[in-house]
C-alpha cells in the first residue's frame, strides 16, 4: 500500500522505516539485492528522490551497500550490526571463536533451562535444514542454515539482550564460519549438533553448555584444536 504523503522530512523517515523493516524482518536477507529504485518507487508510491534519499541513509548507516552497475545489497540487519562488521572485519579469528564460544555456551545453558516446546520444534526443523544444506554441498546455504540454527539456540535462552547482541554479531560470525569451513564442505569439517539439541531438550544445562562451547574450536586449521568429525 502506498505510503501517506505528509511533509518531506516525515515522508523520508517513513520510507527509511519501511525499508529497514524489510531488512530486519528477513524479507531482504543479508547478501540479497533489494528491488531497483523504480520498483521501490512503484511499491511505496513516493518520488524517486525520496527513495534515493532513504537508500543513501541506510547505506550510510551500514545496512545497505550501493554497488554501481550491480545494484544495492543488504549487508547488515541493523545499524549496530553494520558497525560490528566493520569494527571486527580484521579481528583475530581465534578471538572471534572465543567470543562465539562464550556467548553460545551461556545461551545454551539458559536454553536448556527455559526452552519451550515451540523452541524445540523450531530447533528440530532448523537442525534438519542445516543437515540438508550440508548434504547439498552448497557452502553459502550451509553457512546461512548453521547461523540460523545457532541464533535459534540463543533465542531459546529467552534473554532478549543476549539474543539481540548475538544477532548484531551475526555477519561477523558468518564471515568467520565461511573462512572456517574452507572452500568446500568436507567430512573433516562437519560438526554434528545433535548432542547440543538433545542437551537442550533434556534440560541438561551442563551438556548443552559444553557442546556449544566446543563447536567454534573443532575444525580450526590454525592449531586452536584438532580437526574433529562428530
Amino acid at each position: 500500500m502506498p505510503l501517506s504523503h505528509p511533509r518531506r522530512s516525515a515522508l523520508s523517515e517513513q520510507v527509511i522505516a519501511a525499508l529497514r523493516a524489510q531488512i530486519t524482518s528477513g524479507e531482504w536477507p543479508v547478501g540479497s539485492r533489494i528491488p531497483t529504485e523504480p520498483e521501490l518507487v512503484e511499491q511505496l508510491g513516493v518520488a524517486r528522490n525520496t527513495v534515493r534519499e532513504a537508500v543513501r541513509a541506510l547505506s550510510h548507516n551500514g545496512l545497505l551497500d550501493i554497488r554501481q552497475g550491480s545494484g544495492t545489497y543488504v549487508v547488515a540487519t541493523s545499524e549496530l550490526a553494520g558497525v560490528m562488521q566493520r569494527r571486527f572485519a580484521g579481528a583475530d579469528p581465534r578471538h572471534i571463536a572465543e567470543l562465539r564460544s562464550t556467548l553460545e555456551s551461556a545461551a545454551a545453558r539458559l536454553a536448556a533451562e527455559r526452552r519451550t516446546e515451540r523452541d524445540l520444534k523450531q530447533l528440530d526443523a532448523l537442525l534438519l535444514r542445516r543437515e540438508e544444506a550440508w548434504g547439498s554441498g552448497d557452502k553459502e546455504a550451509f553457512v546461512t542454515a548453521d547461523a540460523t540454527f545457532h541464533l535459534a539456540v540463543v533465542s531459546a535462552s529467552h534473554n532478549d539482550v543476549m539474543t539481540a547482541m548475538y544477532a548484531d554479531l551475526g555477519e561477523v560470525l558468518r564471515d568467520w564460519l565461511r573462512e572456517d569451513v574452507g572452500e568446500e564442505l568436507t567430512p573433516e569439517t562437519h560438526m554434528d549438533h545433535g548432542r547440543l539439541l538433545e542437551g537442550i531438550r533434556a534440560g541438561d544445562a551442563d551438556t548443552a553448555a559444553a557442546e556449544a562451547a566446543r563447536y567454534p574450536f573443532l575444525c580450526r586449521p590454525d592449531g586452536v584444536a584438532s580437526p574433529t568429525t562428530d
